[in-house]
């Protein structure tokens, strides 16, 4: 019997492929995001010191709701506000192993015209 592979196992193979290749730097930290059905998450991360910089959800109170391209727009400019207060413009953008289309291409084109540079 065969056994089906999940869209979640080749999601996670992926994004650690990109991963062994890719980290972010106290210069120039990953914007990490993650996507389920309800919520968008993003991070701004310091691989080196292994800490979250900044980070922003949908999950939030009073959030946006996440699970459309609208509310990923939205936390795409929170992100980047909170990223620019903490003096961080350069990122290296990390799509999770996800598909650059739909909410993370929303999310990562609303942080660039936030004023992020990826």
């Amino acid at each position: 019997m065969i056994q089906k592979i999940s869209r979640d196992y080749i999601r996670r193979r992926v994004h650690r492929r990109i991963r062994s290749k890719m980290s972010g730097s106290a210069e120039r930290p990953r914007l990490a995001v993650f996507r389920s059905l309800k919520h968008i998450y993003a991070q701004v991360i310091d691989d080196a010191r292994g800490r979250t910089l900044v980070a922003a959800s949908s999950a939030e109170k009073d959030g946006p709701n996440g699970g459309n391209v609208a509310g990923a727009k939205q936390i795409g400019q929170l992100i980047a506000r909170r990223a620019q207060e903490k003096g961080i413009r350069k990122v290296v953008f990390d799509r999770g192993g996800y598909l650059y289309h739909g909410r993370i291409k929303a999310l990562a084109d609303a942080a660039r015209e936030a004023g992020m540079e990826f």
